[in-house]
């Protein structure tokens, strides 16, 4: 750009009514769909811009281009068109080892489209279709040819073999092909392929509807958090308006939680009571530093001539200087400590105000066949332990991992107690159906060594004037245990012999079809995706893993991401009656 010369970027939805700009090029950055190609071909009849950057974020079929091409003939603008993109962009990168396919309409390939008992044949393969495309993106986009691995007879192997065909096309094009040369120099597995494993969301069934205690999945379990950010209501739990007072309208806040946070990168995976003690610790370390600032405003107002004033001066001139150069980022500190003790605080309120620290307990216990210490049935009862999708997603919990399915008479004696609590039954029809049709009864998921220790009473956090009155809440520690989809990948990645996954089936797109020459070679790098919807507990649950495996690198990815909520909604949509 010349100097003098200024650059202004107008942003534009693509339907929305704009107004001509003839003497201006225009960037469009878009999902190749029909209404979408149709309002570019409207936007070049209407002469809208100088010139047309076309930016798909998945490839254009032929037809739509050819489509883009007669409008652009009949408006007299082909020489206007000029560049035509396929960006292959069709997913999101929501952490540096984490992606989801879709946020909005979502629905269009979640766990109740895809087990939906009346779901025809031709809406299973539009749904193969979406997730295959953005999982090709992923992986153009990666720049590697992974080794596939998933189970047998269901949604994942479907998505196994039209992925595998997808590549197996793209590789064989030698023109056109999105693997070599170039575009595989920029891929962070260029010397080594990674493993690709397809997990279905029905492999596990209980870890969606777990309560938990890191914060990154209690904040995603408790408040709106979306694409990395937590929208909250300002004021809420402040003191009530006085009586007559017309109630203060509460203000939306949002606050984004990313890598550039320290705190965040450090603690996300932390257990509750160890982020609340850290927030306090920041807190009296950003306290005692704007001290000092203040104590040496102070000296520098010092009067007097003795020669020992006069030393203390320059030397506290100094100190003060390298204070104030150290202000951007102390304000900068306070803004981080200032968001966490905020978004900490609401967390809080729901552990006490809902009990979710005895529901994560307690849950573990039944996840780990440990002995319980309290009845089911009590805590279903009781008024002051949850609500009652909090009450529904224990029994569901219980249910699922039961030895044993509970006596019709037991299960009348919970259902009665879940309805006097509140309860909608439909996600318990849904998982009757789905516990006997997978045979679950028998060979239950196996949740490992999992479990929960608690500590003793806190330290910092119960002080006086600490931000987080913590009394009552229990100050549990995680044993460090594998859920399934994390053994599952440990098998795999390990080739470890094991009933769990020893049928699993292999596609290398590399290979000519019907080979099945399995790699023999240790594999360092992996990526997990859940066919089904995944959460940040399976998210965390790989993240420890990786950890204790060094120089190992896993990927975690799913077709949307959802929380227990969420889950429970759409179990109780295939449950209706």
């Amino acid at each position: 750009m010349n100097s003098g010369t200024a650059s202004l970027s107008v942003f534009s939805l693509l339907h929305s009514d704009r107004d001509p700009i003839p003497d201006v090029p225009a960037v469009y950055f878009v999902m190749p769909t029909e209404e979408n190609i149709d309002r570019i071909c409207q936007d070049l009849r209407n002469q809208l811009y100088e010139s047309y950057y076309l930016n798909f974020i998945s490839a254009i079929s032929r037809s739509k281009l050819e489509d883009i091409a007669s409008a652009a003939l009949a408006a007299n603008a082909v020489s206007q068109v000029t560049k035509v993109f396929d960006q292959y962009l069709n997913f999101i990168t929501l952490e540096d080892d984490m992606f989801i396919l879709c946020h909005q309409n979502k629905e269009l390939i979640s766990y109740h489209a895809i087990n939906r008992a009346d779901i025809q044949d031709t809406d299973m393969e539009a749904i193969m279709d979406t997730i295959v495309d953005s999982l090709f993106c992923f992986f153009v986009t990666l720049g590697a040819v992974p080794i596939i691995r998933c189970p047998r007879g269901n949604a994942a192997e479907m998505v196994a073999v039209v992925n595998t065909v997808e590549l197996e096309s793209n590789l064989r094009d030698a023109r056109n092909s999105l693997f070599t040369g170039d575009n595989m120099a920029a891929g962070q597995f260029s010397f080594q392929r990674p493993l690709f494993v397809l997990a279905d969301r029905n492999v596990d069934m209980a870890t969606p509807l777990h309560h938990t205690w890191t914060y990154q999945a209690l904040i995603h379990d408790v408040l709106d958090f979306h694409l990395n950010r937590v929208m909250m209501e300002e004021g809420a739990g402040a003191e009530p308006s006085p009586a007559g007072a017309r109630p203060k309208k509460k203000s939306r806040k949002s606050y984004d939680l990313t890598a550039a946070d320290k705190f965040w990168q450090k603690h996300k995976g932390s257990p509750f009571p160890e982020v609340a003690e850290s927030v306090q610790e920041e807190l009296d370390t950003y306290r005692a530093q704007e001290d000092e600032v203040k104590r040496l405003k102070s000296i520098m107002g010092l009067e007097g001539e003795d020669e020992g004033a006069i030393s203390m001066l320059s030397d506290n001139t100094a100190k003060l200087t390298s204070a104030v150069s150290s202000l951007p980022e102390l304000l900068e500190k306070k803004r981080l400590i200032d968001l966490h003790t905020n978004v900490a605080t609401a967390v809080l309120d729901h552990i006490k105000s809902r009990k979710l620290d005895v529901y994560f307990e307690y849950e573990e216990k039944l996840m780990s066949k440990s002995t319980l210490d309290k009845s089911l049935l009590d805590i279903i009862s009781d008024p002051d332990a949850g609500t009652p999708e909090d009450k529904m997603r224990l029994f569901l919990i219980y249910y699922i991992t039961a030895q044993q399915a509970p006596s019709e008479s037991d299960l009348e004696q919970y259902k009665k107690a879940l309805l006097d609590a509140g309860c909608d039954l439909s996600p318990l029809n849904y998982i009757k159906q789905w516990k006997a049709f997978t045979k679950m009864a028998a060979t239950p998921a196996n949740y490992g060594n999992s479990g929960v220790k608690p500590m003793g009473l806190f330290s910092r956090v119960m002080n006086t004037g600490s931000q987080f009155v913590m009394e009552g809440v229990k100050n549990l520690v995680l044993k460090q245990h594998n859920l399934p989809v994390t053994r599952i990948l440990d098998n795999l990645m390990e080739m470890k012999s094991h009933p769990e996954t020893d049928d699993y089936r292999y596609f290398d797109p590399k290979m000519l079809r019907g080979s099945e020459r399995y790699n023999i070679t240790p594999l360092i790098s992996a990526i997990v995706f859940v066919v089904g919807g995944g959460n940040y507990i399976e998210y965390q649950n790989l993240v420890d893993y990786t950890k204790s495996k060094q120089g190992k690198k896993v990927v975690y990815g799913c077709s949307e991401l959802f929380n227990a909520a969420q889950f429970i909604k759409q179990l109780s949509q295939l449950g209706q009656k």
